[in-house]
């Protein structure tokens, strides 16, 4: 039983590592190489866990080895145009002023309903407002919209938006994240005064409290448990 937990463990570390190395883009869409490490490393990883027979190391070195080849060509995709497009291909116009190409989509076996699916989740239902459809290369479809039809900024309409930032997280569930909070110039001061106007006398009655560098705070108070 030990043993099990020992290989399940080193697997499991190991496969951590490797996914945490490949970098976070790989944990998003993923391109073909990639679709193939995963789907090989999965199966591979699999059976030193199912059979007890089989040395860890027949497991571990042919995963390792998926490891360094996807380095390798990652690492020769990003100095070699003609490569990347090789193995990755190169991203389809499906849709190019509201005509769609249709043996653009026999090409890459996008039926119609398919199409339509993936406007819809986008938020279009009407085809002639596309001015460019494309396909990318992990499979996503992208549509822009004609400029008439995209939403107004407050740039064009010559309003003041007024500053914005990135929030940060500085009370977490009751707890105060001190490195953010100094991150964003703040002191323990500025949060016990923001704590008083929104009526919480301690950081515990908080369940999420963001702020920006420009003093925008967002507040939630924890609910009460039953």
């Amino acid at each position: 039983m030990a043993i099990v937990l020992l290989r399940t463990l080193i697997i499991y570390f190991t496969l951590l590592l490797i996914m945490r190395l490949l970098g976070k883009r790989q944990l998003g869409e993923m391109e073909l190489s990639e679709f193939v490490l995963a789907a090989l490393i999965a199966d591979l990883a699999a059976h030193p866990l199912q059979d007890m027979g089989i040395p860890l190391l027949n497991g571990l070195i042919p995963i390792l080895v998926l490891f360094c080849c996807e380095l390798l060509i990652a690492g020769f995709s990003l100095r070699n145009i003609r490569l990347r497009s090789l193995i990755f291909g190169k991203p389809s116009l499906l849709i190019v002023r509201g005509e769609i190409l249709q043996q653009e989509m026999l090409k890459n076996r996008f039926t119609p309903d398919e199409l339509m699916q993936e406007l819809r989740a986008q938020g279009i239902t009407d085809l002639s407002q596309i001015e460019f459809a494309v396909l990318e290369t992990n499979g996503r479809l992208n549509a822009i919209l004609f400029p008439a039809e995209r939403p107004a900024t407050a740039a064009q309409l010559k309003l003041d938006a007024g500053e914005g930032g990135y929030p940060s997280i500085v009370i977490s569930d009751g707890r105060v994240l001190e490195a953010n909070l100094k991150h964003l110039g703040f002191d323990r001061r500025w949060l016990d005064r923001q704590l008083k106007e929104k009526g919480a006398s301690s950081p515990k009655q908080v369940y999420l409290m963001t702020a920006t560098a420009s003093g925008q705070v967002y507040y939630a108070a924890k609910e009460a448990q039953p």
